[in-house]
């Protein structure tokens, strides 16, 4: 089977989990935590070798308040859970932000290795498009640094972007790392991961015309 080098997930579905499950929007949060560590462990076991998270975006700050702190404290929290894992550990957000949580900041200045390294660990925290190319575009095209002008230069191309929840958008994903991935979406919401729904999302990969534009 051919397995991506890096794959990008987009953990949508826990405000509706909530919902579901007879609880108020925020209280969805906490239940994704479970989840983003069980894909750490599959992605380290297969052997991938780069993982994104896509945590919470400078639009998901306009949410109510209670709803603001929670997917924080759940960012947050997941972060000091990949940092007991043999990970190699990145946050990009923007920090200038009041928005972004001050305990993640020292994950910000370069990847810190845990553990035994292992998995390289982008997680993307208060972050939003704009603001990742904002010198991109203001730039000289012929700059042959253009890449170092982004915010998210140190996380390579993503193979595959795998989203729960049903929706068929990107929502802002890191713009330049998703320029060839292939997209595969799951119904199920994110609080109900199951092993199969990462199974799966690989074997429909194995099954598709890799060319990148070739």
């Amino acid at each position: 089977m051919r397995i991506p080098e890096h794959i990008g997930i987009i953990p949508d579905g826990n405000r509706r989990w909530a919902i579901k499950n007879g609880l108020s929007k925020e209280k969805g949060y906490q239940k994704g935590l479970a989840p983003g560590l069980e894909v750490f462990k599959l992605c380290e076991k297969i052997g991938i070798k780069e993982i994104t998270y896509y945590g919470f975006t400078v639009d998901n700050t306009k949410r109510p308040r209670v709803q603001r702190l929670a997917f924080t404290k759940a960012c947050v929290e997941a972060v000091k859970m990949l940092a007991n894992e043999d990970a190699s550990l990145l946050v990009v957000g923007n920090t200038d932000s009041e928005m972004f949580p001050k305990s993640l900041i020292p994950f910000t200045f370069k990847r810190q290795n845990f553990g035994n390294g292992g998995v390289k660990v982008n997680f993307l925290v208060n972050y939003g498009w704009q603001w990742d190319l904002k010198n991109y575009f203001k730039a000289d095209q012929q700059n042959p640094n253009l890449i170092q002008l982004i915010k998210t230069r140190d996380i390579s191309r993503v193979d595959l972007i795998i989203r729960w929840g049903g929706r068929r958008r990107l929502s802002g994903f890191p713009p330049l790392q998703a320029v060839y991935s292939d997209f595969y979406v799951i119904d199920d919401y994110w609080p109900d991961f199951k092993h199969e729904h990462l199974y799966d999302a690989l074997n429909w990969y194995d099954k598709q015309d890799i060319t990148l534009g070739g």
